[in-house]
């Protein structure tokens, strides 16, 4: 019995190593490669099949009108509003510097920038020497970009040598007061309780005594630390000029920006020589193009507390990164998902936008750029969209690897090249709000360009209603989003400047 046991064993392995390599064959949905790896049956990067279906089969076979199309790819009207920046009185330097301010900033790159214009109106306040600001390692990306790798910061001391005094550097004599040195104790010379939102007495109040006792102060954290409101006019004027004409990105940047641009202007993205493509724009081979920052990382999707198709084990995933990142105090997570998205507080999924993209008029042939560092779910959750605008493109299927090895592992560096192409783009649309979001409203309030701001609480009612036809969507959506198109809105009290920039940074014309 036993030897005939032993004779079976070699065929029954045989057979279960036949199993295995057959098993993805057979159940192809439970084995979906994503970045040339296969999941595990209970993880989370199981792709998630379509949760609106009928929409999407209907958006599919839509077909758009010329006059939508018209309508939807036209200009903004003037709405009687101008750029209007100009110091309210002659610019000076004061005749004796306090001393020198520091400041470290967090964050991502446009929650950066706005610390930048914070910092410089904070040097005018007390009459100090700026020194370049630190920008802090992100704690979730990774990156450790520094103002000189992302800012032309000759650019940024010349646009601003008239009113502020910025250094790149502190003087020798005080070389001691780095970020290392206020990391291992503390010290007299670092400022931690600048409330959020402080007025500027508290600036003159709180960092000019330490500045006449030490030359110097550091202040961190630094992050929403000036109120936007009870603000002299000529700092409010200075913060907008710091925002929309110091900060310009370094010739690196630039150059990958144009390069992106040229090429989803041109006639073929096959052509990847940026002066081939040069030549067809200017022969008028120019394509209107639209950028979609799809803010879909797993950083997003962990903090709204929402679920989005991919069962237990996703739950459970994103469950585990609030408890590493956040400890698990996200307070939304008290609520189920459905009441989230009739709040309007989930992120929309990559489906989810592509069917708002639809329902607003944008036809399969929209030329799209995707502005994202990392998408949540990867190929596997974008695919949908994808169907949906099979022209969409990103910097990688833009540019070559030797191109894009200047911004390679630099998500600060990869923002900020997303940040100058939505700034050429003739429509720009954020998924879900955010920094990046704020940032480009604005930017383009300035400049009159059309955004698309996303109807978040309708979208999740929307979406919740599982059995709602494709007529009565797009009829919804379009009602929806008629003056969500970039008509200018004034900045009320306790409203940051730098998504309202009217009327502020602006005068009527």
């Amino acid at each position: 019995m036993k030897l005939k046991y032993l004779q079976n064993q070699p065929q029954k392995v045989a057979f279960a190593a036949i199993f295995v390599v057959l098993l993805p064959n057979i159940f192809p949905n439970l084995f979906t490669p994503l970045s040339g790896a296969y999941p595990s049956l209970l993880s989370e990067w199981n792709a998630p099949r379509p949760k609106h279906l009928l929409l999407l089969q209907k958006a599919l076979l839509h077909r758009i009108s010329d006059q939508q199309q018209a309508d939807l790819w036209s200009p903004l009207p003037k709405q009687g509003w101008k750029p209007c920046i100009h110091s309210t009185s002659v610019p000076s330097l004061p005749k004796k510097f306090q001393g020198y301010i520091q400041v470290f900033l967090d964050g991502g790159l446009n929650q950066q920038r706005m610390g930048i214009c914070d910092a410089v109106a904070v040097a005018k306040i007390i009459g100090a020497t700026l020194v370049i600001p630190y920008l802090e390692v992100n704690p979730v990306w990774q990156d450790s970009s520094s103002f000189a790798d992302i800012f032309d910061i000759d650019h940024f001391i010349n646009t601003l040598k008239d009113e502020v005094s910025i250094v790149k550097e502190l003087p020798e004599k005080f070389s001691w007061s780095t970020r290392e040195y206020y990391a291992t104790g503390i010290r007299a010379t670092r400022i931690k309780t600048a409330p959020v939102h402080a007025p500027a007495d508290w600036y003159l109040e709180n960092v000019i005594p330490i500045l006449q006792s030490y030359g110097v102060a550091a202040i961190s954290p630094f992050s929403h630390r000036l109120a936007f409101d009870n603000v002299p006019a000529e700092i409010q004027h200075l913060r907008c000029r710091v925002n929309f004409q110091a900060l310009v990105f370094t010739p690196q940047i630039t150059m990958l920006g144009e390069a992106l641009i040229s090429r989803l202007r041109g006639h073929s993205v096959e052509t990847k020589s940026f002066d081939e493509q040069r030549d067809l724009t200017d022969k008028g081979e120019n394509r209107k193009f639209v950028v979609l920052h799809l803010r879909f990382d797993k950083d997003m999707a962990a903090h709204s507390a929402c679920s989005f198709g991919g069962g237990k084990a996703e739950r459970l995933a994103l469950a585990k990164y609030r408890q590493v990142i956040w400890q698990g105090r996200v307070l939304k997570s008290q609520f189920t998902d459905e009441e989230l998205r009739g709040q309007g507080r989930c992120p929309l999924t990559p489906e989810e936008i592509g069917l708002l993209l639809v329902a607003l008029g944008f036809s399969n042939s929209t030329r799209l750029y995707l502005a994202s560092h990392k998408v949540y779910g990867g190929e596997a959750r974008i695919s949908t969209l994808r169907e949906l605008f099979p022209l969409m493109e990103d910097k990688k299927s833009l540019t070559s690897p030797e191109e894009r090895a200047v911004i390679e592992g630099k998500a600060s560096l990869s923002a900020a090249v997303d940040y100058y192409v939505s700034m050429q783009s003739e429509i720009f649309i954020s998924a879900s709000p955010g920094n990046m979001h704020n940032a480009l409203v604005a930017h383009r309030a300035y400049n009159n360009l059309k955004t698309i701001r996303p109807n978040m609480v309708l979208l999740g009612q929307l979406f919740v209603n599982t059995g709602m036809d494709w007529t009565e969507f797009q009829q919804a959506v379009q009602n929806g989003h008629k003056n969500r198109q970039g008509q200018l809105r004034l900045r009320k009290e306790k409203q940051s400047i730098y998504t309202y920039p009217a009327p502020d940074c602006m005068c009527q014309a």
